[in-house]
């Protein structure tokens, strides 16, 4: 049994509690400030200020999109003694809504220096509605693929935040880059998975890292494939996760939940927890050769019954339990079907296809058992 120590006890309480937590000055001149996300499980996301020697703040990530998060992000900044306007640059951790959405809104008030992956910021490059159009039909035509059903497929999916017109990412970060925040020692880490372009931000001198949703001190972030992902995103995380296990010593500040230290045995319980998922799902392709990515979905546990899942986990389950498939392939324990010809991924008209199916691979095209594969960066 890995463990953690829990530094942020009172975002712990207000967790337990299902509140709000404070604003918390975790070290001299740095604050957490959650910003709530509406009906969401994980209900806050924490962003963090830190003071500039010219009296400025720069911020790690910015909140969701809606009016409440914008007055929680505001009267956070109020409570550290600085305002909205003071703001110089925004550290983007990764391009989902509740890290990146406010930052069109933050841009009509001021004009911010903005930073991130370029994996991450190639997305904001351009946004014609016929680019939103062919990246949602990829969307569809994928989920089809892996056997979702019209509504799981086809219903419910929205693009994600853009920049407003003529507005681009001011730096793209690439691998592992210094950051240039007056008074701070930060240097960005590329940690893809999540996202392709996710990053953590560590300072060396402070004993602190920023862990966006790579590293949470009480769930394991969904790694899902998609459009935006490259090819083998769980392969990607495992690596991710093998490197910040380098950083043991620092203190975790995530983007959810709650502060702690132990990062080293953290990462130790996730790459078991992704081996027992592995397992698991092997174990239900082995019980049902021929079975689709959702079949398989249905197949295995969940945190709370399948049935009880929205639209969008439902969606979201189905794409993390691809990316276990893909992995395993990869180690040469399962084999799929090849992809049915004639589904273009650029239009918006769905047709029939044949979804890809998973068996056991035969003993001489798996030599290895789960968990003996090593990843490899």
């Amino acid at each position: 049994m890995t463990t953690i120590e829990v530094t942020g006890r009172l975002q712990q309480q207000a967790w337990a509690d299902k509140v709000l937590p404070p604003v918390e000055e975790v070290r001299p001149g740095l604050w957490s400030i959650p910003v709530p996300m509406g009906p969401n499980p994980l209900r806050y996301v924490l962003v963090y200020a830190l003071a500039l020697p010219d009296g400025g703040l720069a911020l790690i990530d910015v909140g969701w999109p809606s009016d409440e998060s914008w007055q929680a992000l505001v009267d956070g900044i109020r409570s550290t003694g600085h305002d909205v306007t003071d703001v110089r640059s925004v550290a983007v951790t990764h391009l989902h809504p509740d890290h990146f959405g406010l930052v069109p809104r933050l841009l009509e008030k001021v004009d911010v220096e903005l930073w991130m992956h370029r994996d991450d910021a190639r997305f904001l490059r351009h946004h014609s509605a016929e680019e939103v159009e062919r990246q949602l039909a990829q969307a569809r035509a994928e989920l089809r693929l892996i056997g979702a059903p019209p509504d799981v497929a086809d219903e419910g999916l929205v693009d994600f935040i853009r920049m407003p017109d003529g507005r681009t990412v001011d730096r793209e970060l690439t691998g592992d880059a210094p950051l240039d925040i007056p008074g701070w020692d930060i240097r960005a880490i590329w940690t893809p998975g999540h996202t392709a372009g996710h990053l953590c931000f560590a300072d060396d001198s402070a004993g602190i890292i920023f862990t966006g949703d790579h590293l949470l001190p009480r769930i394991s972030p969904n790694i899902s494939t998609s459009p935006m992902q490259p090819l083998n995103p769980l392969a990607d995380y495992l690596v991710s996760l093998a490197n910040t296990e380098k950083m043991r010593d620092h203190e975790a500040l995530p983007s959810h939940e709650y502060r702690f230290r132990g990062l080293g045995n953290r990462v130790t319980g996730l790459l078991t927890h992704h081996e027992e998922r592995l397992t698991e799902i092997a174990e239900a392709v082995a019980a049902r050769p021929e079975s689709t990515a959702w079949e398989i979905t249905r197949a295995v546990t969940w945190s709370r019954p399948f049935e009880d899942l929205t639209l969008t986990l439902s969606r979201l389950a189905l794409r993390e339990t691809d990316a276990h498939l893909l992995v395993l392939r990869e180690r040469g324990i399962l084999t799929c079907t090849t992809p049915a010809a004639g589904d273009d991924p650029g239009t918006s008209e769905p047709r029939a296809v044949d979804p890809i199916r998973w068996s056991p691979a035969t003993m001489s095209e798996h030599p290895r058992s789960p968990g003996t594969s090593v990843p490899t960066p």
